[in-house]
C-alpha cells in the first residue's frame, strides 16, 4: 500500500530514534559554556570578557581609591628636617655634627627667585604647572628610552621629587616604597598648593658641597643670599640638583676618579648652557635676556660650611671617601645623614701636627718679605699607627674652607730620597742578580745582601746594567749619577758601604744597587710595603727611579714607613673604625694585616735608617731617649722635600712643596724653593724635619720608650777588596769590611746601632765598590743626576703634571716626575748649601 506522511504524536513525544531535550540551567558564570560542545564550549563569550576587563578595572579603582584615602600628605617641617652625620674622634667623643641641619636655612616662596623655578620646571619638570602630581607621559618616555638602550633618566615630577626628599625614613628601592609615593604625590599633587610644592622642593633638595635647600647653596656656590641670584647661577644650581657628585664643577675625586674636576667641569656647562636654551624654548626667558649668560658663572670654594674650617674638613673628606669606597653605603646615602661614624684620628695628635707646622711657617715663611720666593708654600702630613694601620692624624693644609686639596692625601709632589729604603728592602729580600754567572740564570742566581756591602760612592758614576754593560736609554745616551754636591765618597777606592751610604744619602750607590736588584723588584718591594702602583710609579725603567721619581701621598709615606716598624707586617692605612645608624653597627673596619716583609729584612732596614738619624742626613729629627729610624728626601730642582721617619709606636711622613693653590688654574707647577724660607736651598732635613721633630715629641708625651727589635744576621758582603795573605815573616793582620776613608768631603762616622756578619769575599771586576775608571768623566752629566748630553740637569722620563692623581680616602698621588738628586744643608744650611740630605 502506498506510504503516507508520518504524522508527530499527538502528545507532543519524541518520535522514535530522537532524542529528549532538557531545558538548559542559567549560571552565573557561564563558562565552560552550556550548550556547546567540543571546543566551542571553551571560548569566552564576550558579554564574559567584557564582564572580566570591567571587573579588573574597577578592582584597580577601588584599591587605587582605598590607598589614596590611607595616605596622609607628608608634613612639611618634617621634610625640612635632615638628619646629622655624627663624626667621632678616635676617644669617643664628637668631632663634628655635619648634614642636614647643619647647613639648611628655610625660605619662603616669594623669596626664592622665579629664575631658579622656571631653571628648575624647564630641566626637570615642564608640565608642573598643570601636572596632578604625576606625569604618566614622562614615566613612558623615560621607560621607552632606558628600553632601547639610551641614557637612563627618570620620569619623576618635581612633586614626585619633593615627596621622596620628605620621607627620608625609606629610601629603599622596592615596589612598596615606590607605590606609597605615587599616591602620596597624586594627593599632594591635588591637594597642596603649587606654590607650596616648589618650596619644599627647593628648601629640602640636596645641592652638593654640604648644602640643603636653596638658601644654602646660593651661600656655598656663590657666597650670596638664594634672593640675589641671577638666572646664570639658578641655571647652575639646578645643573647640580641632578647629581652634585657629578654636576659640581669642584669636582669630587676622593668619591670616583671619574668624578674629578675637569670631567665635572664639562659635564656641568653643557647642562648649564641647556637648561638656559630650555627656559628659551619654553617661553620662560627671552632670547634676548639668554644672549647675556655666555659666560660659566665664577664659584665660591667648595668647602663653604665653616663647621668644616681648619683641619675638620680635611678629616671629614678623608673619612667620607673611605665610607663610599670601602663600605656599601653610597654617596646618596650617606648624604641623608643619620650615620654615626667612628674615625681613628687622635685629636691631640691632630692638634699637634697642626701647630708644628704652623711654627715653622710663623716663624720661617714671610710671603711679604720674600714674595718671589715664600709664596705658595705647602705642607703635608699623616701618622700612622704601625701595628694597626689606623690614620692617627693628617695635616691637610692652612683650613678645609681656603685651601681645598688635602696634602695629606694627594699632591703628586716627588719623595726624593725616603725611596731609598725601598730599595735596600728589594737588596735584602730579593739579593742582587749574580754577575759572574750566565745572563739567562742571573735571577735564580741572586746574592743575599747585607749593609756592609760596598758599593761605588763616586760622583757622576757611569750606571751599569747588572751584567756590567752601560746603562742607555733609547736614544743610546748614558747615565752619569751624580752626587749632591758633585761629592765623592772615599777616593782613591771610592767604596762605601749601604749603611753609611743611606747615613750620607749617597745617590751613585742606590742608583747601582736598584739596578744589580732590578727595578721591577725595588718598585714590587714599594708596593708590598703599602704604596700604589699608580701613574707614578711609570718610571721603573729608568735608574732614577730609586731616587723617588714617584710621587704617593704622606698617609701613604706613613704607612709603607710603619712596615718596617712592625718588623714586616703590612697594614693599609685606614681612617673609619666602625659605622653605626639608630644604634646598630653597619661597619666594622675589617684587619687585614700581611706580611709583606720577613722580620730579618725589615728590621734591618730599619737598622739601618736608625743610623740616619743618630749622625746622618735625619740628625735634627733625633728624639732624646727614643730610638727613631728615618730618611730625609729632596727632589731635583728642589721642588719638593721630605721626612719621614717612625719609632715603634708611630709612623709620620712630612711633605713640603710650593704650588700655586689656585686650583681653576688648570696649569699649576710645582715650583723651585731656592731662597723659600730665607734658606739658600730646602732640605728635608730642614723644615719636614723640624715639623717631624717637633710634633712627633708632643705626640709620643707620655707614651711608653719602646725599642726596635735587635735584627738578625742577614745575607753576606758583595764588593769586598782582595785581603792579601800573610807571608811566613809578616804578622797576618786583621781584615778590614771597609777600607780607610779619604773622603773629598770627610762625612762624619759613628758607630752603626748594631753589627751584621762580614764574610770576606774577593773584589771581582765586576763588582759594584771596584770603581769605573769612565764614571768621573766630565763631559755630559750634572749636578742633578742627568745623563750625558742633558744640559738641563733633569732626567729623561718619567713625566707628569702637578695636580696629583687619583685619591681613595687613604691617599695616594699620582703624577710622574722627572730626575732627582738628593740634598742636604741642616736646618740653617750655609751659603755652599750641604750635604746632609
Amino acid at each position: 500500500m502506498g506510504g503516507g506522511r508520518r504524522r508527530p504524536p499527538a502528545d507532543g513525544g519524541a518520535g522514535r530514534g530522537r532524542a529528549r531535550a532538557y531545558p538548559v540551567k542559567k549560571r552565573f558564570i557561564d563558562y565552560p559554556r552550556a550548550g556547546r560542545s567540543g571546543a566551542r564550549r571553551w571560548i569566552p563569550s564576550w558579554r564574559l570578557v567584557a564582564s572580566l576587563i570591567v571587573g579588573f578595572f574597577g578592582s584597580l579603582l577601588a584599591v587605587a581609591g582605598i590607598a589614596y584615602a590611607l595616605v596622609e600628605v607628608p608634613n612639611v617641617a618634617d621634610a625640612a628636617k635632615a638628619q646629622n652625620n655624627v663624626y667621632y674622634w678616635a676617644d669617643g667623643s664628637q668631632m663634628v655634627a655635619t648634614g642636614g641641619e647643619t647647613n639648611r636655612q628655610i625660605i619662603k616662596y616669594e623669596d626664592i627667585p622665579e629664575a631658579m623655578r622656571n631653571a628648575v620646571i624647564s630641566a626637570e619638570n615642564k608640565t608642573f604647572e598643570k601636572d596632578k602630581g604625576v606625569d604618566p607621559m614622562g614615566i613612558a618616555r623615560a621607560m621607552v628610552n632606558m628600553a632601547k638602550g639610551g641614557q637612563t633618566q627618570g620620569g619623576s615630577t618635581i612633586t614626585q621629587q619633593y615627596v621622596k626628599n620628605a620621607r627620608l625614613d625609606d629610601q629603599s628601592q622596592t615596589f612598596s616604597r615606590k607605590f606609597k609615593e605615587l599616591f602620596i604625590s597624586i594627593k599632594v599633587g591635588r591637594t597642596v598648593p603649587k606654590e607650596e610644592i616648589m618650596a619644599g622642593y627647593l628648601n629640602t633638595a640636596y645641592y652638593g658641597r654640604n648644602a640643603y635647600g636653596i638658601q644654602a647653596a646660593a651661600r656655598a656656590y656663590f657666597g650670596k643670599d638664594a634672593q640675589d641670584l641671577d638666572p646664570s647661577q639658578c641655571a647652575l644650581l639646578a645643573t647640580v640638583l641632578k647629581g652634585a657628585t657629578y654636576y659640581d664643577p669642584a669636582g669630587y675625586p676622593e668619591i670616583d676618579p671619574a668624578a674629578n674636576q675637569k670631567a665635572n667641569s664639562e659635564r656641568a656647562k653643557k647642562r648649564w648652557a641647556w637648561i638656559l636654551d630650555e627656559e628659551v624654548k619654553d617661553g620662560r626667558m627671552e632670547a634676548s635676556e639668554r644672549e647675556k649668560y655666555t659666560e660659566f658663572p665664577k664659584l665660591e670654594n667648595p668647602r663653604s660650611n665653616v663647621k668644616l674650617s681648619g683641619q675638620i674638613g680635611y678629616l671629614v673628606s678623608l673619612a667620607k671617601a673611605y665610607i663610599i669606597n670601602n663600605t656599601n653605603i653610597t654617596s646618596q646615602q650617606l648624604e641623608q645623614g643619620g650615620y654615626e661614624i667612628h674615625t681613628t684620628f687622635d685629636k691631640k695628635k691632630v692638634t699637634k701636627l697642626e701647630k708644628a707646622v704652623q711654627k715653622v711657617r710663623k716663624e720661617n715663611i714671610k710671603p711679604k718679605l720674600r714674595p718671589e720666593k715664600d709664596t705658595h708654600v705647602q705642607f703635608g702630613g699623616a701618622s700612622v699607627n704601625p701595628k694597626t694601620g689606623a690614620i692617627e692624624a693628617i695635616y691637610g693644609g692652612e683650613d678645609a674652607t681656603k685651601h681645598f686639596t688635602n696634602n695629606a692625601d694627594t699632591t703628586g709632589a716627588q719623595v726624593g730620597s725616603t725611596y731609598k729604603p725601598f730599595v735596600l728592602a728589594a737588596a735584602f729580600k730579593n739579593g742582587i742578580r749574580d754577575k759572574t754567572g750566565p745572563a739567562e740564570q742571573s735571577d735564580a742566581q741572586r746574592i743575599i745582601i747585607n749593609p756592609k756591602s760596598l758599593y761605588s760612592g763616586k760622583n757622576k758614576l757611569k750606571i751599569k746594567n747588572y751584567d756590567g754593560t752601560v746603562w742607555t736609554d733609547k736614544d743610546g745616551k748614558e747615565w752619569l749619577q751624580a752626587n749632591d754636591g758633585q761629592q765623592s765618597y772615599n777616593p782613591p777606592s771610592y767604596r762605601i758601604d749601604l749603611r753609611e751610604a743611606m747615613r750620607e744619602s749617597v745617590n751613585s750607590a742606590y742608583v747601582q744597587l736598584g739596578m744589580d736588584v732590578g727595578l721591577d723588584k725595588v718598585k714590587a718591594a714599594a708596593i708590598d710595603a703599602g704604596l700604589k702602583d699608580d701613574d707614578s710609579m711609570a718610571g721603573a725603567t729608568y735608574p732614577s727611579f730609586s731616587l723617588g721619581t714617584s710621587s704617593p701621598s704622606a698617609i701613604r709615606m706613613a704607612g709603607a714607613y710603619a712596615t718596617f716598624a712592625a718588623s714586616g707586617k703590612q697594614n693599609d692605612p685606614f681612617s673609619v673604625k666602625e659605622v653605626e645608624k639608630e644604634g646598630d653597627s653597619i661597619y666594622r673596619h675589617p684587619t687585614k694585616t700581611k706580611v709583606a716583609f720577613s722580620p730579618e729584612v725589615a728590621d734591618n732596614v730599619t737598622d739601618v735608617l736608625r743610623t740616619v738619624v743618630e749622625d746622618g742626613t735625619g740628625k735634627s729629627a733625633r728624639l732624646p731617649g727614643r730610638q727613631v729610624a728615618g730618611k730625609t728626601g729632596t727632589t731635583d730642582g728642589n721642588k719638593s722635600a721630605w721626612f719621614v721617619g717612625y719609632t715603634p709606636q708611630l709612623s709620620t711622613a712630612i711633605s713640603m712643596y710650593r704650588m700655586d693653590d689656585d686650583e681653576s688654574n688648570k696649569k699649576r707647577q710645582f715650583l723651585e724653593m731656592f731662597g723659600t724660607g730665607g734658606q739658600q736651598k730646602i732640605h728635608g732635613a730642614s723644615f719636614p724635619a723640624e715639623i717631624w721633630h717637633d710634633y712627633m715629641s708632643q705626640a709620643l708625651k707620655g707614651e711608653p720608650v719602646l725599642t726596635f727589635p735587635t735584627p738578625e744576621p742577614i745575607g753576606r758582603v758583595v764588593g769586598q777588596p782582595v785581603v792579601p795573605k800573610p807571608t811566613q815573616t809578616e804578622e797576618e793582620p786583621e781584615p778590614s769590611t771597609t777600607p780607610t776613608p779619604t773622603p773629598t768631603k770627610s762625612p762624619s762616622k759613628t758607630p752603626t746601632p748594631s753589627d751584621s756578619p762580614d764574610p770576606t769575599e774577593t773584589c771581582k771586576e765586576s763588582d759594584p765598590a771596584c770603581g769605573d775608571d769612565d764614571g768621573g768623566a766630565t763631559d755630559g752629566g750634572n749636578d742633578n743626576g742627568g745623563v750625558i748630553g742633558d744640559p738641563g740637569g733633569e732626567t729623561p722620563p718619567p713625566t707628569g703634571d702637578a695636580n696629583g692623581g687619583n685619591g681613595n680616602g687613604n691617599g695616594n698621588g699620582s703624577n710622574g716626575g722627572n730626575g732627582h738628586s738628593d740634598n742636604g744643608g741642616g736646618i740653617f744650611a750655609g751659603p755652599t748649601g750641604g750635604d746632609d740630605d
